[in-house]
């Protein structure tokens, strides 16, 4: 099995880490080691947030993944209905012959909607045996302190958050049209984790995440796919607030704000048992097919049966686009499942390229892959 990130970059990194996040006693680091990827027998992904409701999607089945969409989306309070938002959420079922696991992957833009989503989608948190960030942006981590306060007392003790690494923690501002101005994009806390008993680890390096899923670690960039123009970045800790920035570069070290290029932004993975990978980009910021190329090394695994989440090809110019999409289509997936920032515009473009292989999703749906 090949693909793990170079031991002396591993260790510069881990040194960096055990410097800056010093007194962080939350915080672990993956080992640099190759993993054994688990496969699993089934998978089911329920939709807890995204950006767009649809109540009138019928039940469909896609080259074997099934979609059950969630009707009317409200619960048994007429008064309630799920909430959409800009941003992600997903509640993650595995089984493995009589062994199942439960992951939440990200967590929405605020608390509000995803409190509201798993009572009227009645998930159980108190199932859930670990939690996975995606990356460093507040519409994947804004609902995650506020779902811990209401659940961390429900969930097990030594629950930990799996994160792509110390640029989870950065802090980040959006454009604002008018040169060298910018607006507050906010920065995960690491200190308002450890005020809730979370543990979390760094995974730079591939990691198998409860048994079950595994993450791809550090992304290479391989593919033709670019980073799109999207949030900037500023390194540096402040009163135990922000990134430690001593392995990056000099102009990082000046303090500058300059433009995010998303080095610790991972993806989720599965094996699913004579099916092939279910890759889940949250964002994508790195490219999609990076992603999946990242996904196929480390687990020596090439057939892939699903790519799933979002792609950010929302702002993609229409010539890029089709590239892309040309680029996905010889990965060969079984069924692409565009969510998120993925666009309108990705999801006609898939629909012409790959018409039997494309299945658009909504808050609420679960979708299930395998037996």
């Amino acid at each position: 099995m090949a693909g793990v990130l170079d031991r002396r970059g591993f260790l510069k990194a881990s040194a960096a880490l055990a410097t800056g996040a010093a007194g962080f006693s939350c915080v672990e680091v993956a080992r640099a080691a190759q993993i054994e990827i688990p496969t699993v027998d089934k998978l089911s992904l329920r939709v807890l947030i995204d950006s767009a409701h649809d109540q009138f999607l019928k039940p469909s089945t896609v080259q074997g993944v099934v979609h059950q969409p969630p009707g009317n989306g409200r619960g048994s309070d007429y008064r309630k209905v799920l909430h959409n938002q800009w941003g992600l959420s997903l509640f993650v079922e595995t089984q493995r012959a009589d062994e199942a696991r439960t992951i939440l992957l990200d967590f929405g833009y605020s608390p509000d909607a995803l409190l509201n989503n798993i009572e009227i989608l009645k998930v159980d948190p108190t199932k859930i045996d670990a939690l996975i960030v995606s990356h460093g942006h507040h519409d994947h981590y804004g609902g995650l302190t506020g779902f811990l306060d209401s659940f961390r007392d429900k969930l097990a003790p030594g629950v930990k958050l799996y994160a792509g690494g110390e640029d989870n923690f950065c802090h980040r501002v959006s454009p604002t049209g008018v040169q060298g101005q910018f607006t507050d994009f906010g920065q995960l806390d690491r200190r308002e984790l450890a005020a809730r008993r979370i543990t979390t680890v760094l995974c730079e390096t591939p990691t198998v995440v409860a048994g079950h899923a595994f993450t791809t670690g550090h992304i290479k960039r391989s593919s033709i796919e670019r980073i799109l123009p999207n949030t900037f970045v500023q390194r540096g800790i402040k009163d135990g607030l922000g990134c430690d920035a001593t392995h990056y570069s000099a102009a990082e070290l000046e303090g500058k704000i300059i433009p995010d290029e998303h080095v610790h932004e991972h993806a989720t993975c599965f094996n699913i048992k004579n099916k092939g990978l279910v890759v889940i980009s949250s964002c994508g910021h790195v490219g999609i097919v990076n992603s999946v190329r990242q996904a196929q090394e480390v687990s020596g695994v090439q057939k892939v049966h699903a790519i799933v989440g979002g792609f950010h090809l929302g702002p993609a110019p229409k010539d890029y686009l089709t590239e892309v999409v040309a680029e996905i289509r010889k990965l060969e997936p079984d069924v692409v499942i565009p969510m998120h920032c993925s666009g309108l515009n990705f999801a006609l473009e898939a629909q012409a390229q790959m018409p039997a292989n494309v299945l658009v999703p909504t808050t609420g749906s679960r979708l299930t892959f395998g037996a």
